[in-house]
Order: structure tokens, then sequence, then C-alpha cells
């Protein structure tokens, strides 16, 4: 089986369109219908279903999907092993983030490894740090540089790179913002939060701050984009908890006595997956 030919149909199977999967290749949609067209007659069965737009796998496709992530995995790791004897750091390194790092922190990583690596390319998917985690089990990426969960599997090593401090916000005219100097849990209980997802990490240490105290969270409006979180409390639709890097001219900080609040933003990798140069590359200058 053609490398090119396996990765096509990979790629076709994760975004459920030829299109999106010719984006990430960097090739025409036609190029990838032709790779997964060599690939079907080889193996003498129709891999997806198309039907309008929609592109589903069909049995055989869900039978080879294991065995295709399996032997391109070996077959890179082969051409890893032998390009290592040169010492050269060149290929793909698949990298999964979120938004918030990708713009936050990780601009001046990229840069350094770019000028440092020009032989070698990065595949950036950004996406929530628990779908990141996801990816990394499913080897469909070999690092992720995300939120740490507080709790990881085995099978997984998380490495702390940075601290991520994160403050209890609203906007100027707000009613939190008068208060003289402090305010108090059960005041912010009294209204209604704009905060990341409740089922992500960092929406779980702002429930799990609440529980603690025995106070009842008015979620009024949820969502993992953290942009947007800060647009709506910057005009006034509710308080929120960000990272301090995200404070703004239009959002006051509100000085809640005697909590501190922080996340873990780090790198993620299998325990059992051997790294390529490029990974092993990226992440020395991120921890350098």
């Amino acid at each position: 089986m053609d490398l090119q030919n396996l990765q096509a149909f990979l790629l076709v199977a994760e975004e459920g369109s030829f299109s999106l999967a010719a984006e990430r290749l960097h090739l025409t949609q036609p190029a990838v219908s032709k790779r997964i067209a060599l690939l079907e007659q080889g193996l003498g069965s129709a891999l997806f279903d198309r039907i309008g737009r929609h592109t589903s796998l069909t049995e055989a496709g869900q039978a080879l999907l294991p065995h295709a992530r399996a032997i391109t995995q070996q077959l890179l790791g082969a051409e890893r092993a032998v390009r290592d004897l040169s010492g050269e750091v060149a290929g793909e390194l698949r990298l999964a983030t979120s938004h918030h790092i990708g713009l936050h922190r990780l601009p001046p990583v990229l840069s350094a490894f770019s000028k440092a690596h020009p032989g070698a390319h990065i595949d950036i998917e950004f996406t929530d740090s628990e779908q990141a985690y996801d990816l990394i089990m499913q080897g469909r990426s070999e690092l992720a540089v995300v939120t740490l969960a507080p709790e990881v599997d085995d099978s997984v090593v998380a490495r702390p790179v940075w601290r991520d401090p994160l403050v209890f916000m609203c906007a100027a005219d707000h009613p939190l913002a008068s208060a003289p100097k402090h305010c108090s849990l059960p005041d912010l209980a009294l209204h209604p939060a704009i905060l990341p997802g409740l089922n992500t990490y960092t929406g779980q240490i702002v429930k799990r701050l609440f529980a603690e105290h025995r106070l009842a969270l008015r979620v009024s409006m949820a969502t993992n984009y953290l942009e947007t979180i800060r647009m709506m409390a910057a005009v006034g639709l509710g308080w929120t908890v960000l990272p301090a890097t995200m404070l703004s001219d239009e959002l006051h900080v509100l000085s809640v006595q005697g909590i501190a609040l922080e996340r873990t933003l780090g790198l993620v990798y299998h325990r059992g997956r051997s790294l390529s140069r490029a990974a092993q590359a990226f992440i020395s200058i991120l921890e350098g």
C-alpha cells in the first residue's frame, strides 16, 4: 500500500470531506480523489459512501481504518529512523493545541522552530484541550500543547510548561465593578456568569470552587472560545474567569478575597510512541 494514498484515506475519514482533506494535504480535490480511487482499486472495495456533500466510511473503510493508522505510523517511523541517522530535522510534525495557546503562547516557539529547522513542517490542529488528548491517544497528533488535565491516563506523558493565572473579570460598568476593594464568591453567585464549558478543564476549576463553598453558579452563557467570552463580558453580559493574559482595557479585574486560581499549560504526548526528531526539536525549544 502506498503511504500517500493511506494518508489521504485517513484525512478524508477524519474530516468527512474530500475538500477539507485536500486543504490539509495542500493538494487539489481531484488529486485526493485519485489517491482514494487507487487505494479502492487495489483493495477491490469502495471505502467511502458519497451522498451529496456527505462522505462517510463504508464497512470496508471502517475495517481498514485501524490498520491504515498502524501501517502509516510504522512507515513514518521507518522513514524517521533512517532520517535520524543523518541527524536531519525534517518531515511533518502534527501538533494539536487550543486557539488560546496558539494565539498567546506558541508564536515565539513556532518562529524559533521554523528558523532553526526549515526542512520541517508543522501541521497544527486547533481544538479544545480535552479533544487534543483524544488525538494523542488515537495517534492522530504526535504532540499537544494544551491545558493539562487534573488526571491523565498512564499511557500519556504530561509535562508542565507554563503556569497560567486565572482572573475574575467583568465590564467596567458592571455592578460588581463598583465594590470598593474586594468582592466575595457569594457576591459573584448573585450575578450571571459567562464561562468556558463546565466540561472543560478551566470550567471544572470554577465549578469545583463554587461547589466547595456550597454556592450555585448562575451560568447564563457557556462557550469554549475564550475570545468570545471576553467580548461578551466586556459588553456587560456577565462576569467571567479568564487567563490574565486576556485582560483588556474594557474589562475590570475583580479581586475576590482569599481566592487565587490558576491552570497549568503544558506538553502532552503518548508514552508508547517514538518521537520524531522534529518533535524532539520542538520540545527542546518549547521547554528551553
